[in-house]
């Protein structure tokens, strides 16, 4: 890997291995935080649609206003493990088998250790990488079992990652324990971890922290969660030991937000970039007791304005710690908005008319708009213009290829293959985009998939022109038959070629 220099806003930057923290601040190359939510909707922000009488997010909505919001950015597909896997490697994620489709708790690492990945681009070139959150990519080597007890190895640090602290797969699979740098946290070696996804291996509850969960949480049988209990809640998968490592539901977004504020006092000095992929708003959806009733859109609302909370209180970190000039965060989701509920929340489960979606067609698991268009802000105060709406066509996978312009990385022939750079527009230097776009649903059948071509959507024999007909409600393919012909085997071209970045 080479790295080569680069000019950022009149500021000539080298990208090596022999940066320092006594570097003068006028020539350090600038710290990337890539904030991913899970789960929220287009509609679920401020700056985004959402009414104050449903959800209030003002730290998402001053994010918004100092940087760049895209109306059409994309998360790299409609469920939580291609998205991760994609946006990490640059790579479409139906093509790996491993990472195309939702991942149980206890799958082998679903991207090969020693890959060029995004935070491996980030360590070649001088900076520190950390990542604070939701794992789900796998852990271990295939064949053998993980080793909860253990050393849990290959990992997130195989790929590139410096520091880390997360949670295995998700809020609501077993293990219900965080991870920090190979180890579960807090482990007493006399209660081992025992973990199954196929067979019951036991189902004791370790009770509920908070009396009021008691009627918030009721696990529903017959929505996939099945039998192990930890803190009042089920889970997909069985579980047991490791009783004093067990999270709290309701701790978990303030953990994870101090997490990464640690990672960012620890590093201020010098260049790093942390990648922090909340819990919040996936199942189960506990959200603090300070949240509790807070918004008008029942506990979806509440927790949504716990994850702009957090947000909140990154952003007041780097500015705190005078380093926003230095800073570009790039703000997400990694699919879209999911309104359906596997638990019962009782009357608090009332959007009370909030669309999560807005007007998109589709949610979470779906492969229309509203699956994979998601809320996507940039902000570099200096560098970036302030309350910029861009319509460029961007997606979680460009940011690969993006960022390492940035930093002046060279990426080599056979990585991010489905990267393209499109960093003038996430400056707000440009509005030009990507030009074609695969929508990925999950799975490495093509049927799962989409092709976006300008503002043109080809979807499983149908047509839809996004520019008058953003909610996908009426079919072009018979009015215009060549256009329907031409991105179809264009898909298939897409779908079959082993890269698409030039």
């Amino acid at each position: 890997m080479k790295c080569r220099p680069l000019a950022v806003a009149g500021i000539a930057v080298l990208c090596s291995g022999l940066l320092h923290a006594a570097e003068p601040r006028a020539s350090r190359l600038p710290n990337v935080i890539v904030f991913l939510t899970d789960d929220l909707g287009y509609n679920d922000t401020g700056c985004y649609g959402a009414l104050p009488c449903h959800i209030r997010t003002p730290n998402i909505d001053r994010l918004a206003k100092e940087g760049v919001r895209f109306t059409d950015g994309h998360a790299a597909s409609s469920v939580c493990t291609p998205s991760r896997y994609s946006l990490l490697t640059g790579q479409y994620a139906f093509r790996n088998p491993r990472g195309s489709s939702i991942l149980p708790g206890d799958a082998p690492l679903s991207i090969k250790p020693g890959s060029y990945t995004l935070p491996a681009m980030f360590r070649s070139c001088g900076y520190v990488t950390g990542f604070v959150g939701k794992w789900h990519l796998g852990l271990g080597a295939g064949g053998q079992s993980i080793a909860w007890n253990g050393q849990l190895k290959p990992g997130p640090e195989e790929i590139g990652f410096d520091e880390t602290f997360y949670f295995p797969a998700t809020g609501d699979r077993v293990p219900t324990v965080f991870v920090r740098n190979h180890r579960v946290v807090n482990l007493d070696p006399k209660d081992p971890i025992t973990i199954s996804y196929k067979h019951r291996i036991g189902n004791e509850p370790t009770g509920i922290t908070d009396p009021d969960l008691a009627t918030v949480l009721r696990g529903l049988q017959g929505h996939g969660h099945l039998d192990a209990i930890t803190n009042g809640v089920t889970r997909i998968g069985f579980m047991t030991g490791g009783t004093a490592a067990l999270w709290k539901d309701e701790e978990m977004s303030d953990t994870l937000t101090s997490e990464a504020i640690g990672f960012i006092e620890r590093h201020k000095g010098s260049p790093f970039f942390l990648y922090f992929a909340t819990h919040g708003i996936h199942e189960p959806r506990v959200p603090a007791p300070r949240f509790r009733g807070k918004s008008g859109a029942g506990v979806y609302g509440d927790f949504t304005e716990e994850v702009d909370d957090a947000l909140g209180r990154v952003a007041a970190a780097v500015d705190r710690l005078r380093l926003a000039n230095d800073t570009l965060i790039v703000f997400s989701s990694d699919n879209g908005g999911c309104s359906w509920m596997g638990y019962d929340y009782g009357a608090r489960a009332s959007l009370n008319g909030h669309k999560v979606n807005g007007v998109l067609r589709g949610e979470k698991g779906s492969i229309w708009e509203g699956g994979t268009r998601e809320p996507f802000i940039v902000r570099w105060p200096g560098h970036v213009p302030a309350g910029r709406v861009s319509s460029a066509l961007v997606s979680q996978t460009d940011l690969l290829a993006s960022l390492a312009r940035l930093i002046g990385a060279q990426l080599p022939a056979d990585a991010a293959p489905d990267s393209m750079d499109v960093l003038d527009a996430l400056l707000g230097k440009s509005r030009a985009g990507r030009h074609e776009l695969v929508e990925h649903q999950w799975g490495v059948t093509r049927k799962n998939c989409a092709l976006r071509v300008d503002q043109w959507k080809w979807i499983d024999g149908q047509l839809y022109d996004l520019a008058d007909d953003l909610s996908e409600k009426h079919d072009v393919a018979r009015d215009q038959p060549e256009r329907a012909k031409a991105m179809s085997a264009r898909l298939a071209e897409l779908y079959n070629a082993v890269k698409t970045r030039p």
